[in-house]
């Protein structure tokens, strides 16, 4: 593993997404298998270098002393969410087809809304996750 690959910055910072999962170890194999992450470090937590950006997976748990009153589940069967991972990609369509034929399960194909196209999908545990494409401004 190169220091690149671990989250851990010399000076400033970097964003990385935390992600609660019933199962670390499924999860994972999604983030890497499906949309071509690299393990960084396994166990719980997970973390995975996804492009450019992190991904920590862990277990849910209840508070502790620096998030007292916090607990950390994973998703339910809710159509409700607060977050979700959005993904930036140069080419949608053969993004959507390589992650589909790799396992992925879209809610829609891509949509032109526009600004963007976008479609979402959930990853093992119901976490939303947008990919999307800006379209170049019309002329004029």
């Amino acid at each position: 593993m190169s220091e690149m690959d671990f989250p851990a910055p010399e000076e400033g910072f970097v964003l990385t997404h935390f992600i609660v999962s019933a199962d670390v170890a499924k999860s994972a194999a999604f983030y890497r298998d499906v949309l071509g992450g690299r393990m960084v470090l396994e166990g719980e937590p997970t973390i995975i270098k996804l492009a450019n950006g992190w991904v920590t997976i862990n277990v849910g748990g209840g508070p502790t002393e620096d998030k007292p009153g916090v607990t950390l589940v994973a998703p339910g069967a809710s159509d409700q969410v607060s977050s979700f991972l959005n993904i930036r990609v140069a080419d949608i369509q053969s993004t959507y087809e390589r992650w589909r034929s790799a396992g992925a399960e879209f809610i829609t194909p891509p949509i032109d809304r526009g600004i963007e196209t976008r479609c979402y999908m959930r990853d093992p545990d119901g976490n939303l996750i947008e990919v999307g494409q800006l379209n170049p401004p019309a002329e004029g």
